[in-house]
């Protein structure tokens, strides 16, 4: 807990996702104050200091050494999130990471370890984990809105351009980690883990449908969590037309939840009352809240000693999922989920 009532915060890595971030922070984080956007590429870090009124540096070093500030927010590759967390927690701040925590499970766990050490905040900027409609859905399936849960199925699906010229940094499997499972498709783990617990067994299946991407562009996967529930996994990015309806199905004894695709897409709820679905999120998806609830909950989390939402484990169990699809892909069987100790 701080005695301050601001908390003074750096941009590292200033890309789409820092103006998402920034979006964020002046909608739902006033507490959050940014003083240093940092990036190596000097146009980027110039360009986002003088929009948010902060110091630009193209090193994290520099900013280190002369910044004033006492978090960053780091939204780099994931190849360089170890070397930029160890850095950030040797200078005594607090670490806000950008998922995936990193490409290897020895990087993941040299953090971890370095957050303990350093005895700062440690954060995951997990945003499923703040989706409006996920949450309500957790409710509702608390509450037992749909009965006993017999099954569910989950889908992230995205259309991408075509790469003109150099290839994006997300084809280069050493700096992502892996593919679609590793990016986007986590967004769809987080969910399914808040409202049916930990996985225990994964069996599972890639696909390569974009051939310049060296991690896969398509998995298929079926999950079997400790409480019996068994849900059914799908990740694809493709040049194709993306007609995909339907992110997240949970089907119950007593009833349905149905989010759409898109951002814009309903959440509905379909029961015995309501065989042609009501819905449960008046608002519709509420795309634009997630950030600014990640943003809030690691200020609150610093200046108020408040717990996080979710904390830094459930983002690398995620990954340790993942890493049993692989495994699964590579051996054809049902592979249990290793979460270490």
């Amino acid at each position: 807990m701080s005695d301050k009532s601001e908390l003074s915060l750096a941009l590292v890595g200033c890309g789409d996702i820092a103006g998402a971030h920034w979006r964020g922070i002046q909608t739902h984080a006033p507490r959050l104050h940014v003083t240093a956007a940092v990036d190596i590429d000097p146009a980027r870090a110039s360009a986002m200091a003088e929009v948010i009124g902060a110091t630009a540096f193209t090193s994290l070093d520099d900013a280190l050494a002369e910044g004033d500030f006492d978090a960053v927010d780091i939204m780099l590759p994931p190849h360089l999130h170890e070397e930029a967390a160890l850095a950030s927690f040797a200078a005594g701040k607090h670490v806000l990471l950008e998922k995936p925590v990193a490409t290897t499970p020895d990087a993941c766990e040299c953090i971890q370890a370095a957050a303990r050490d350093a005895g700062t905040v440690y954060m995951i900027a997990e945003q499923a984990q703040y989706w409006p409609h996920a949450v309500k859905a957790q409710q509702l399936i608390r509450d037992g809105a749909i009965g006993e849960i017999i099954t569910a199925r989950a889908l992230f699906s995205e259309l991408v351009p075509r790469p003109q010229g150099a290839l994006p940094w997300r084809y280069d499997a050493a700096k992502t980690g892996g593919g679609i499972c590793f990016d986007g498709g986590l967004h769809r783990i987080r969910p399914l883990r808040m409202w049916f617990g930990e996985v225990h067994e994964v069996i599972a299946t890639l696909g390569y449908p974009i051939g310049a991407m060296e991690g896969e562009s398509q998995a298929q996967a079926l999950f079997r969590f400790r409480s019996g529930v068994v849900a059914s996994y799908g990740a694809i990015i493709s040049y194709a037309v993306d007609g995909a309806s339907e992110e997240f199905t949970v089907l119950g004894s007593e009833g349905t939840i149905v989010v759409e695709h898109g951002r814009e897409g309903r959440c509905l709820l379909y029961t015995r009352d309501a065989p042609q679905g009501r819905s449960f999120m008046p608002d519709g998806r509420q795309s634009g809240v997630a950030r600014g609830l990640v943003m809030e909950d690691f200020a609150a989390a610093v200046l108020d000693g408040a717990p996080l939402a979710a904390g830094p484990e459930d983002a690398l169990n995620e990954l340790r999922i993942v890493w049993a699809m692989y495994r699964s892909a590579e051996s054809g069987r049902w592979e249990k989920v290793d979460y270490g100790g």
